[in-house]
C-alpha cells in the first residue's frame, strides 16, 4: 500500500517516494521507515537541506546524516 502525503512547499524541484528523497531530480536520501528516520550520506546546498528537512517534517522522522 502506498502512502501519500500533501506536499504544500517546493512542489517544483522536491520529491519523494516511499524510499528516497530527492531534490532537482538528484537522490539526495533514503528514507528508513524501519528506525522513522532519513539517512543523508554527504553534504548538500542550504537549499537542499530545507527539502530534506521539510521531507522529514512532513512524515515526522529524524534526519541522520552519515
Amino acid at each position: 500500500m502506498t502512502k501519500f502525503i500533501e506536499q504544500t512547499r517546493y512542489k517544483l524541484n522536491l520529491s519523494f517516494d516511499m524510499h528516497n528523497v530527492y531534490s532537482y531530480k538528484t537522490k539526495v536520501a533514503k528514507i528508513d521507515h524501519h528506525h522513522k528516520t532519513i539517512l543523508v550520506k554527504e553534504y548538500f546546498s542550504r537549499t537542499t537541506t530545507k527539502h530534506i528537512n521539510y521531507v522529514s517534517t512532513l512524515l515526522n522522522y529524524k534526519v541522520t546524516r552519515l
